[in-house]
Parts: C-alpha cells; structure tokens; sequence
C-alpha cells in the first residue's frame, strides 16, 4: 500500500484521514478506531470508509498495516546478536565485554532516572495507590515481569492488588474489574503492546484512576492517564535495560506501603 500515492485522488474527508495517518502512523497502529477519528477530527464511519477506499475489510485490518510497521521498527533478537558480535562482544572477552556493557547501560538508565524524575509525581502516584481499594496492574512482554514484581511487593506489604495476567485473551475482562475507587497501574515502552493501550484507555473512559509508567508525553498512554511517570532505557545492542524502570516500581511499592500505613 502505497498511501502516500493514492491520498491524492481520494475525497476530501478521506484525504484528511491520509494526511492525519501519514503524520501520525504511530496512532493509527495503538490508539482505537474512536480515539484515532477525534484526533483526525472525522466521524468513525470515515475511518471505515478510509480503509475500503484502500481495499481493506474495515479500519481493524488497516490498523494491522500500521501495527506491522511499528513492530518493523525494532530489530528482532537475532539482529541484536549481530549488532553485538560487531561490537566486540564474541571471542574469549565476551564475558566481560557483555558485563561492562549491561551495566553501563543500567547505569546510564539510573543516572538519567535520577536526574529527570519529578519528585512531585512519585507523591501523588503514591498518594493515588495509597487510597486505593485495589491497584489493578497491567503489563505485558517486556514490561510483565515489572508488574509480576508489583503485585509480588504489594501482597507481601500488605495492599490489596490484583495482576492482569492475559491468560487466554482475556487481560481486558480481568481489567474490567476496576472502579472509580480503585487505581489501574499500566507499564508500557515503545513498542508498546496495543492490548495494554487499550485496557489503560478503557479504564480511564469508565472514570478508573489511571496511572501510567512510560516512555514519555508521546506515549499513547500518556494520553490516558490521570498521571504518568516518565522513565527511559539505555540500551546495549538494542537490548534495553530494565534497572530504571524496577527501581521506579520499587519506589512506588515502598512509598505506597508507607503512606497506606500511616493512614491506618
């Protein structure tokens, strides 16, 4: 699909939703097909219509296109590998060579963590957990194993929490238990994971206080969120350390312990 090409000789509305998606492919892929046609400033049904004038079904095999394209972005693990065997870590100093690199990754992870978080926001996100009836987690892939970590730290302090786990699809019905007096936790990072997208951008529709541990103001989960937490990765090879982001989540389980406590 070359829709750079064809945008010309579509209407005018449906030009629109080609510039809008030429201009923010990013959207088309994560945000749902009524967020994407506020900010294209059309009705839904032109989204539909879009995607019928390009020889697609409807606007959901459209958006795989876009998703396709983001996955594209970054390398997959082989190529990682490579990138790593160019850059000296083979032979007999791989040991070492891989160590300093994974932890200076970390380090640069942590420095950058340290100097750019705003205090402000760790204490209203921890007031925010604190108040909670239930703290709803949300991660997937990469980012699981820190809300595994969350709910592991929570239960063993004493907050009540409850780990979207996704067993068979059904991370958005496991999610759908939030309310208004609970607090809904989503982690993602670019290449984000659409499902934890939309579970943060439901919840905060249905009025679920949303906090949101990602990669900047251009996240989509930024955009749905009462408050979001900006933490970035260094990477080694394109593999990208974790050490900021745990050390993020530690401090709002322990603060979260803390002022829960005190309110007793």
């Amino acid at each position: 699909m070359r829709l750079r090409d064809r945008a010309e000789a579509l209407p005018k509305r449906l030009r629109q939703v080609a510039d809008f998606a030429l201009s923010n492919p990013d959207d088309m892929a994560l945000l749902t097909a009524a967020q994407v046609a506020q900010r294209a400033g059309v009705q839904a049904s032109t989204l539909v219509r879009f995607a019928q004038a390009l020889d697609f079904s409807g606007f959901s095999e459209l958006q795989q296109v876009f998703r396709a394209r983001l996955r594209q972005q970054f390398p997959d693990y082989r190529e990682r590998i490579e990138t790593l065997r160019g850059e000296g870590a083979a032979g007999p100093d791989m040991a070492r060579v891989l160590l300093e690199g994974f932890v200076a990754a970390s380090r640069n992870s942590l420095d950058q963590l340290e100097s750019s978080v705003i205090h402000a926001d760790i204490d209203r996100a921890t007031d925010l957990l604190a108040g909670a009836q239930s703290i709803v987690l949300v991660g997937a892939r990469r980012m699981f194993p820190v809300v595994s970590y969350l709910a592991y730290a929570f239960g063993k302090l004493g907050i009540r929490a409850i780990l979207v786990d996704q067993i068979a699809g059904l991370g958005a019905a496991q999610a759908f238990v939030a309310r208004a007096d609970d607090v809904l936790l989503a982690v993602s990072c670019a290449p984000y994971t659409p499902e934890i997208i939309d579970i943060a951008a439901d919840a905060h529709n249905r009025g679920v206080p949303v906090i949101a541990l990602t990669d900047g103001p251009l996240s989509p989960l930024a955009r749905n969120c009462h408050l979001w937490l900006e933490v970035q990765e260094a990477d080694y090879g394109a593999f990208r350390s974790m050490a900021a982001t745990f050390a993020l989540a530690m401090t709002l389980a322990v603060g979260t312990a803390e002022k829960a406590q005190a309110d007793d």
